[in-house]
C-alpha cells in the first residue's frame, strides 16, 4: 500500500530527500510547466473523490494482479480505500485498517514529515525529489495523454523510474506506472476524478463501531 502514496493517492509511499547538487542535469521546463499547472489545478479543489486501478507487472510484462479503491481528499485530510486495506486520515490521527487480521493502527500525521500523502502526490513533491522531462503525447480516445518521466535524485530507492500521464486539456493527472530495479512493475490508473463533492468529515475517523471486535494498536 506504501506505493499508492508516491503515485496517487493518492496516492501513497515514504518520500526521496532531495540532495542539493546530487547531479549537474537539470530539468525539462516544459514537463514542469505540466507538473506546475497539475498541482496549481489541485490546489483550487476543495474536495477530491477519485476512483483508481492498482495493478502489478512481472518482469515479463505478465499481469500479476488487479485491484481497484477509491481515494477522498478534503485539505490534510484524506480517506483511502483498496481491497484488504482502509487507511483513514483526520488531519491529526491517520488509522490503517488491516481487514483480514481485523487489526488497525493509529499513528500521528505530521504534514511536515517526508511522508507522500495522497495531496502532495497531486501537488509538487516533484520538485524535490525527481528529475523529470517531457517524452511528448499521444491520443487516447477523445483525450491528448502527456507522458513524463521521472528519475528518482536518491539512487539508493528501490524504484529507478516513475512516469507519470497527464490529461493535456484537464490538466489532471490519469495514470503513474512504478519501475522497480526488480523488474516489477506497478501502474495506477485514475478512473474518475470527481471534484468539489461534498464529504462529510466523519468519512476520515475511524469508527471502531462499525469493527466489532477489533484489535487496536496505537503507536501514537
Amino acid at each position: 500500500m506504501k506505493k499508492f502514496y508516491l503515485v496517487i493517492g493518492s496516492l501513497f509511499y515514504a518520500a526521496v530527500v532531495f540532495a542539493q547538487g546530487q547531479s549537474p542535469v537539470k530539468n525539462d521546463p516544459d514537463a514542469k510547466k505540466i507538473l506546475d499547472a497539475v498541482s496549481a489545478k489541485f490546489k483550487s479543489f476543495k474536495t477530491v473523490k477519485a476512483t483508481f486501478t492498482y495493478k502489478v507487472e512481472n518482469t515479463a510484462g505478465k499481469v500479476l494482479s488487479t485491484k481497484t479503491g477509491t481515494v477522498l481528499i478534503k485539505g490534510t485530510k484524506y480517506k483511502v480505500n483498496i481491497v484488504g486495506q482502509e487507511i483513514f486520515c483526520d488531519g491529526t490521527n491517520v488509522w490503517t485498517y488491516d481487514k483480514a487480521a481485523n487489526e488497525v493502527t493509529i499513528t500521528k500525521f505530521d504534514n511536515e514529515s517526508t511522508t507522500l500523502t495522497p495531496q502532495k502526490v497531486f501537488t509538487n513533491f516533484y520538485d524535490q525529489d525527481f528529475l523529470y522531462k517531457l517524452n511528448g503525447q499521444k491520443k487516447q480516445g477523445t483525450k491528448t495523454i502527456q507522458e513524463i518521466e521521472m528519475t528518482p535524485t536518491d539512487k539508493t530507492k528501490p524504484f529507478h523510474k516513475v512516469y507519470v500521464y497527464i490529461d493535456k486539456a484537464a490538466k489532471t493527472l490519469t495514470g503513474t506506472k512504478v519501475l522497480e530495479k526488480s523488474g516489477s512493475r506497478y501502474s495506477y490508473t485514475v478512473n474518475t476524478l470527481t471534484p468539489n463533492t461534498t464529504i462529510d468529515d466523519k468519512q476520515f475517523v475511524f469508527d471502531t463501531k462499525k469493527y466489532p471486535g477489533v484489535e487496536i494498536v496505537d503507536l501514537r
